[in-house]
């Protein structure tokens, strides 16, 4: 009976340790590991959508996409205008989803091509409710579980509504952006804005970051 005891005296101690350590560290809950682990196998089940929408016609924008800025996760204020002439990636994002392992291949992308290529994370809880975190836990799961040193806001919405972030009604507005009015369907969409400021691209969570597509839509090589 005393070892039962024990055991369940060690069993709890343990749990609280862990509650207290993931809470100051910010490291990954047992539910995250497990999306990561299934995160392929997500992947691999959405191939079979549209999840592709490109400005074939090279539509301009009607609202000038130098003239937003954004809010950064560390309170400062960022202006598209400082990125003239750099590729930008601008992604929904969530720590408790199925597609959160992208954070890897995103930092990985940006890594590669940063003298060229801009990325900037966005952190929503619009999604069944999979980010709960403030923007303090957001940047310090980011960093230690995928090392992310690309551009996070402050934690925003996405969806359409009254409460939309300036940069996703930009995006998800055909009277500003040009052409498209598709918004975040889920964690970890993706947009793309060319070197002029034109919106080319809107890629659904499960086209790969550093995939051949997403490369391509960059004008990225695979050689590269």
């Amino acid at each position: 009976m005393k070892t039962i005891l024990a055991v369940v005296i060690a069993l709890v101690l343990t749990s609280v340790y862990l509650m207290i350590d993931n809470k100051h560290t910010q490291q990954m809950t047992a539910k995250q590991k497990i999306l990561k682990i299934l995160y392929p196998l997500i992947m691999r089940g959405g191939k079979s959508k549209k999840n592709s929408f490109i400005n074939e016609n090279k539509v301009t924008p009607v609202v000038d996409f130098y003239s937003l800025s954004v809010t950064l996760n560390n309170d400062s204020l960022f202006s598209m205008a400082s990125i003239k002439d750099k590729k930008v990636l601008l992604v929904n994002t969530a720590s408790d989803c199925g597609f959160t392992a992208q954070y890897e291949s995103l930092e990985k992308l940006y890594r590669q091509y940063k003298d060229s290529l801009v990325v900037i994370g966005f952190p929503s809880n619009d999604f069944s409710n999979q980010e709960k975190r403030n923007d303090n836990e957001i940047a310090a799961f980011c960093k230690m579980n995928y090392g992310v040193t690309f551009l996070l806001s402050k934690k925003v919405v996405v969806s359409k509504n009254s409460q939309q972030n300036e940069v996703y009604k930009w995006l998800t507005n055909k009277n500003l952006n040009g052409w498209n009015d598709n918004p975040p369907s889920w964690n970890f969409c993706k947009y793309i804005v060319d070197e002029n400021g034109v919106l080319t691209h809107f890629f659904k969570p499960t086209i790969d970051p550093t995939g051949t597509e997403m490369k391509k839509a960059l004008g990225f090589s695979e050689k590269d």
